[in-house]
């Protein structure tokens, strides 16, 4: 909810265009706002007046916002474009990046960057094209085989990414899919092509025919799709990736039709954490924020060993029945007791259909298993593959549609 402040009236308002203006604002920040809810904002204000500052916000609240999850970002975006006299100040503010291990003096709340990169596209100056001159020197370029700017993104390092970059990764992040093919139960279901015999169906078609069986029921089985389960790495070591990751792990859980039944995700530095619940919400900033709040182990130590044991203690049983597929996010590195770490392997894979290794350190040429850890997790896993870019998530999906599909495993198997 915007923070209401006094609200004074321009001499010369041109309020019908602020207001489309302010819808752009809203639709670059997400928000499904056409010029039909345009027209009627303006018609609502002109019929509601300007003279109350809280009928001013609810009235276009009423047309431009029908779902829960856009009210944060209509708060932000209106209290930034009509409340704040110094908005473009404190939008710049938002843009510039942190630099780690100093305090900021005011975080930005949820939705705040996206309202802030929405509203600087309206407020960036027109640059001056530069004049032909008659000596000049004019050189053509031919890039009909350079890579473009969004392979090579595809193809660059999370951690070495700009802030610009990291921006633009995460859109591309939120349009990846990962589809999965569905499970055939041992539940059958009504089919005329079916390829086996439905007794019962049979024997009662033939009882209402005075017991004359004049046709045979067929039946197949019934498809249903499993559990998708990740477990996420959030320490020092993982951060970056973690982040990432989490940005396509909330495209996931929220795309329809991907074929997934439900999606656990758990993170673990020092003690394993629940944020299933969180990523459900639509919004991906005020969902990265709850989940990071719940987190309270974000950037510390690892210890992957106790986090498996107590996942496998007392959520194993819950999510990872009926074939589910789990997805384990971490670089190995941990200096607990490794029989330890081997067993809670050993019983995680035995609960999943498909447990699938995706690690960054594995983008390096020279990766071998020497990390006690890796050497110790790596036999009981059924794919070790690389996650540090956004091809090797893309990549993700060819592992969990071909069930044969082991990645890296093979290769680092002969080097243990």
């Amino acid at each position: 909810m915007a923070e209401y402040v006094p609200l004074e009236m321009p001499d010369n308002p041109r309020l019908a265009q602020n207001i489309i203006h302010f819808a752009r604002a809203l639709r670059r920040a997400g928000l499904p706002v056409g010029p039909g809810r345009v027209i009627e904002a303006v018609r609502a204000v002109e019929a509601a007046g300007f003279t109350d500052r809280m009928d001013f916000y609810w009235t276009l609240h009423a047309c431009f916002v029908n779902r829960p999850e856009h009210r944060v970002v209509f708060a932000q975006v209106f209290r930034l474009y009509w409340r704040d006299p110094r908005f473009l100040e404190h939008m710049m503010s938002l843009m510039l990046p942190a630099i780690r291990g100093v305090q900021e003096e005011k975080r930005a709340a949820a939705a705040e960057k996206r309202a802030a990169q929405a509203l600087l596209g309206d407020q960036m100056p027109d640059l001056p094209q530069p004049e032909d001159s008659e000596g000049g020197t004019q050189i053509e370029i031919d890039a009909s085989m350079t890579m473009s700017a969004e392979e090579k993104l595809r193809s660059l390092d999370f951690e070495q990414m700009s802030t610009e970059e990291i921006a633009q990764a995460k859109r591309m992040l939120a349009r990846l899919k990962l589809p999965v093919k569905p499970i055939l139960s041992r539940r059958r279901m009504a089919a005329p092509l079916g390829h086996r015999l439905d007794r019962q169906r049979t024997l009662r078609a033939a009882m209402r025919q005075g017991g004359e069986m004049r046709a045979l029921a067929r039946a197949k089985q019934r498809p249903r799709w499993p559990n998708l389960v990740v477990l996420c790495d959030i320490s020092g070591s993982m951060s970056q990736y973690s982040r990432m990751v989490l940005h396509f792990l909330h495209a996931v859980a929220n795309e329809k039709g991907a074929g997934w039944a439900k999606v656990h995700a758990f993170t673990f530095g020092t003690r394993l954490t629940n944020i299933s619940r969180h990523l459900a919400t639509r919004d991906v900033d005020a969902a990265l924020k709850a989940a990071g709040a719940e987190a309270q182990d974000w950037e510390g130590g690892t210890r992957i060993g106790q986090c498996l044991h107590a996942f496998n203690r007392d959520w194993s049983r819950r999510v990872t029945g009926q074939g589910a597929v789990v997805l384990l996010i971490t670089d190995g590195l941990d200096r607990d007791d490794a029989n330890a770490l081997e067993k809670e392997m050993e019983r995680l894979h035995l609960s999943a259909r498909r447990l699938i290794w995706l690690n960054p350190l594995l983008r390096w040429d020279g990766f071998a298993p020497k990390a006690t850890g890796i050497r110790a997790m790596l036999p009981h896993v059924d794919s070790f593959r690389a996650g540090h870019s956004i091809a090797s998530l893309e990549d993700l999906a060819q592992a969990i549609s071909r069930p044969d599909d082991a990645g890296e495993k093979a290769r680092l198997m002969a080097l243990l």
